[in-house]
């Protein structure tokens, strides 16, 4: 018998937030066992290396389900560093639809 929890057979969690003076972000995630998992950011902004928003995608997976706006601003905040251009996004507004997708 599977649980409800298996990968396939969770649900796919969506959030989307339009950042002030900036642009849609979008979210697709899943719990899984208390976790999140295939988390993918998407939407109509820009950044710079286009390869950073795999690597926001990596730092938000495996983070607790009840995790905090802190906690999620820290982790996208550990892959956007100084060297990356973010246009019409920001570490608050993945914060904020990461949230919203949660709850």
């Amino acid at each position: 018998m599977n649980k409800p929890d298996k990968p396939h057979h969770a649900p796919v969690r969506h959030g989307e937030y339009k950042i002030p003076e900036g642009k849609l972000v979008v979210v697709d995630l899943q719990v899984i066992e208390g976790r999140l998992h295939n988390v993918q950011l998407s939407g109509d902004f820009f950044l710079e290396p286009p390869e950073t928003l795999e690597a926001m995608n990596a730092a938000l997976n495996g983070l607790p389900h009840d995790v905090t706006q802190a906690q999620l601003e820290q982790a996208v905040g550990a892959v956007t560093g100084p060297d990356v251009m973010m246009f019409g996004i920001t570490t608050e507004g993945v914060a904020t639809v990461v949230l919203r997708a949660l709850a």
